[in-house]
C-alpha cells in the first residue's frame, strides 16, 4: 500500500523522468500516471511509473519511468479468453535498461534482482537497452527488466494490454496498487 501523499510524489517523479527523456506529458496525463508497486510496497526497489496513452482492442501505447536500480519483476502476458497474449516492444528513450528474457543465460548479467526475491527471477538471457534501442517480447514468454543506475525511460508498444491477467513468477505480487 501507498499513501495518497507517496502517489503524489511519484507521479510528480516519474513527470521528471519523463521531461529527461524529452518527452512532453500534459498536466491532465500527469495525474493518470499509475504508481504501479506489485502490492509490494517497495516501490522505488520494484515498481514502474506508467502513463497508458491508448489502449484499444487492438493496441496499446505506455511510457514506462523506473527508479535508478528499480525492479519490473518476472512476469508473463497469457492468453485471455481465446486473444493472444500481449506482444510488446520496449523502445529505451533515457537511461539504461537490462532485460532478460527466455534463453541462454548471461555470463554476468548486470541487474541483481531485489533482495529476499532472488529464487522467483528464473530467466536470464539479457539484452542491455541504451536509448534508441528496442526489444520485442512476443506474447507468454517469461520477462523481467532493471533500470540501470540512472534510472530509465521506456515507451512500451503492444498489442491490446490486460495487465490485470498478467501472471508473475513470485506468487506475492499483485498488479493493482492499493492506496491508503
Amino acid at each position: 500500500m501507498i499513501t495518497k501523499s507517496d502517489l503524489q510524489k511519484w507521479q510528480d517523479e516519474s513527470a521528471a523522468y519523463f521531461q529527461k527523456a524529452g518527452l512532453v506529458i500534459t498536466p491532465r496525463e500527469k495525474t493518470r500516471i499509475e504508481v504501479a508497486d506489485f502490492g509490494l510496497s517497495e516501490f522505488t526497489r520494484t515498481g514502474l511509473g506508467v502513463l497508458v496513452y491508448v489502449n484499444t482492442q487492438r493496441c496499446c501505447a505506455k511510457e514506462l519511468a523506473m527508479w535508478p536500480r528499480q525492479t519490473c519483476p518476472e512476469h508473463r502476458h497469457p492468453t485471455v479468453g481465446g486473444q493472444a497474449g500481449k506482444e510488446e516492444t520496449f523502445r529505451c528513450r533515457w537511461g539504461a535498461v537490462y532485460l532478460y528474457v527466455e534463453g541462454r543465460p548471461a555470463a554476468k548479467p548486470n541487474a541483481r534482482p531485489p533482495a529476499g526475491r532472488e529464487s522467483t527471477y528464473t530467466v536470464w538471457h539479457e539484452v542491455v537497452l541504451q536509448p534508441g534501442d528496442q526489444y520485442t517480447i512476443m506474447p507468454d514468454t517469461k520477462h523481467w527488466f532493471q533500470a540501470g543506475d540512472q534510472g530509465a525511460v521506456v515507451s512500451e508498444f503492444s498489442t491490446h494490454s490486460t495487465d490485470e491477467n498478467d501472471i508473475f513468477t513470485d506468487a506475492a505480487i499483485g498488479r493493482a496498487t492499493k492506496v491508503l
